[in-house]
């Protein structure tokens, strides 16, 4: 009987919801409702039926969750001209929008991220930047920035992206198939992972998993691996979920239309938190909310999530805002949260003792991918070797007012250089038999045992001449040792190289700016087109000991990166002239004397 009785209210109740009469008296319900079937056609009725079972499910979906028995009849407000709007309060809570913030929790966020004088500007900038690819091909494994402000949230955002890209393009995509051949079969080089160049030949669909994939790696390390918040918006909520992509974009769009955050308050209206606990049900979530994520809204409510993932209590400094004045720029915190999951200002190893139980905390933890900044070569910072030395070879670069991204395909760039490990083990041995104290010199049988133990040949008149003392001094032996053939055991280089690093470098900036090179012809002359930057650098590190003099004299070969590295191949060019950006002295700090040249316009890192 009550199973009857719902039915009867659900088919007036929907019934109400196509038209815009008041409700009639419940006694001419079962005569409506038998009118309403047999003047349906068969396909109508089998429509409405289907409509009918949908409704009762979600009815009894929420009465199980509000504990309320199935057959309750709804109250007499309910019945009312408003009954669609209730009907689609109820679907968005039944697929629960998340959770609301508290005034105090919007308050506090609010505060942390813009402080307490933010003017409107530097509000649009943070609202008006989503998390997209650039549609330009050269560039379309970037994301683009269009807004001043975001930048600390979408390279760091990047570099995560670059390294699922380059360095795992296999776990990216359903089928080999979908992907060249040389980006889904991962090469070994020296024991190293070797990724592909070709950027341009990413799938879409493959960019969207890297994304999903990168956003929930950096909220969990947020959320110390145990969690990871999302946030979104309770105008879209779940809205865009199993929506086609046109609807999706029609949803967001009216979603956000006349939509602003310029207090607190506004931010408690419209934002809505999801908490996860498993990296499955997070990138689930992510996926169906990436067309969020993409609009104008994206890069603040990642920001947004990724603050709550860690906990609003987690800082060193909560007196400042993240977002700095005046130009509305990513503070080091929000970039550091994001690359180690700690909201720390500083860039060094651990922590530093100031005395009197004070303490400034820095980078505690090996990172994935790093950072390095041009105020370091300034001498106004120094970067840690945790974020100087990340697991992969892809770092944030900090100027004054913006960050981009460096990084190598070929994890090799951050090897020790062969020859100075040569180097060191032959100082070792030296050393081991030194009896003076420290003197550098050691006896004529303890040389021979280094010789020995080194493999090292040397011709009988140099043998000799070292020997004539009775004693062997270090340097006098360092200096045959780099005269010797690396074949006789000394660190000669045949190819003219000395020991000399080369590899590439490439650099991406993601704001879009004129590009003339990219120029499209027009009636009335040139257009720049406007794009992100990406910029190969041929890069040339000497080993620590070879002397000034040495470095302008030795030749770099023109071939490519894995023939250089083999030695074999090589054909031994005059070198390059040296050029200087500010980046080369970014790239510096971690690899000193580096030497680098490039195609075209500088690298721009502002």
């Amino acid at each position: 009987m009550a199973d009857q009785q719902e039915e009867e209210d659900l088919r007036m109740a929907l019934r109400m919801s196509m038209q815009n009469s008041p409700p009639e008296p419940k006694s001419s319900r079962p005569r409506e409702a038998a009118n309403l079937a047999t003047t349906k056609t068969p396909e109508e009725s089998r429509r409405l039926q289907r409509e009918l079972m949908a409704t009762a499910a979600e009815k009894r979906m929420l009465a199980a969750v509000k504990n309320v028995p199935a057959s309750s009849s709804p109250s007499k407000s309910e019945r009312g001209g408003d009954l669609g709007r209730k009907e689609m309060e109820i679907k968005a809570k039944e697929v629960n929008l998340g959770n609301e913030l508290s005034e105090e929790e919007a308050y506090q966020l609010f505060l942390m991220v813009f402080g307490s004088g933010v003017s409107k500007d530097i509000l649009a900038q943070w609202s008006n930047q989503g998390i997209r690819f650039s549609l330009d091909p050269e560039t379309s494994m970037g994301l683009v920035q269009h807004e001043g402000g975001p930048c600390g949230v979408l390279a760091t955002i990047q570099a995560f992206v670059l390294k699922h890209l380059l360095f795992f393009p296999d776990e990216l995509v359903k089928a080999a198939q979908s992907m060249p051949e040389n980006l889904t079969s991962r090469r070994l080089s020296k024991n190293h992972y070797v990724a592909s160049n070709i950027f341009a030949a990413f799938t879409e669909d493959a960019k969207s998993r890297t994304l999903v994939k990168s956003m929930g790696e950096i909220l969990f390390l947020c959320g110390n691996n145990k969690r990871a918040v999302i946030a979104t918006l309770s105008s879209i909520g779940h809205g865009v979920e199993g929506s086609v992509d046109s609807s999706k974009d029609v949803i967001i769009a009216q979603a956000l239309d006349g939509l602003s955050i310029e207090s607190a308050s506004d931010l408690q209206k419209v934002l809505r938190v999801d908490t996860y606990t498993t990296p499955a049900s997070a990138f689930e979530r992510l996926e169906a909310m990436i067309p969020v994520f993409q609009s104008r809204m994206g890069a603040l409510l990642f920001l947004i999530s990724a603050l709550l993932s860690r906990g609003l209590a987690d800082r060193d400094d909560p007196s400042l805002p993240l977002v700095t004045a005046p130009f509305g720029h990513a503070s080091q915190e929000i970039v550091n949260l994001l690359l180690c999951g700690q909201a720390v200002p500083n860039v060094f190893d651990g922590r530093m003792d100031l005395g009197g139980g004070m303490f400034l905390k820095g980078v505690s933890t090996n990172v994935e991918v790093g950072f390095l900044t041009l105020l370091e070569s300034l001498n106004f910072c120094k970067v840690g070797q945790n974020l100087k030395c990340p697991k992969w070879p892809i770092w944030v670069v900090g100027s004054e007012s913006h960050y981009t991204v460096l990084f190598a395909v070929d994890t090799a760039v951050q090897d020790e250089n062969e020859l100075e490990e040569r180097e060191s083990q032959i100082r070792k041995a030296f050393d081991a038999q030194d009896q003076s104290g420290g003197g550098g010199f050691i006896s004529v049988e303890g040389f021979h045992q280094v010789l020995r133990g080194m493999n090292i040949r040397l011709p009988s008149e140099k043998l000799d001449s070292l020997c004539s003392s009775g004693f062997i001094v270090w340097s006098e032996f360092w200096q045959v040792i780099l005269d010797l053939d690396n074949s006789l055991g000394g660190l000669k280089d045949s190819t003219g190289q000395m020991g000399r690093k080369i590899f590439d470098l490439y650099h991406f900036n993601g704001i879009a700016k004129s590009d003339l090179n990219g120029s499209q012809a027009t009636s009335g002359g040139e257009t720049p087109i406007q794009r992100p930057r990406l910029t190969k650098l041929r890069v040339s590190v000497p080993p620590r000991w070879m002397p000034e003099e040495f470095m302008a004299d030795v030749a770099v070969p023109s071939g490519s990166a894995d023939s250089e590295s083999s030695g074999k191949g090589t054909e031994v060019a005059k070198p390059e002239p040296p050029q200087h950006a500010p980046l080369v002295d970014c790239i510096r700090t971690r690899w000193p004397r580096a030497v680098c040249n490039w195609v075209g316009d500088p690298p721009s890192i502002v």
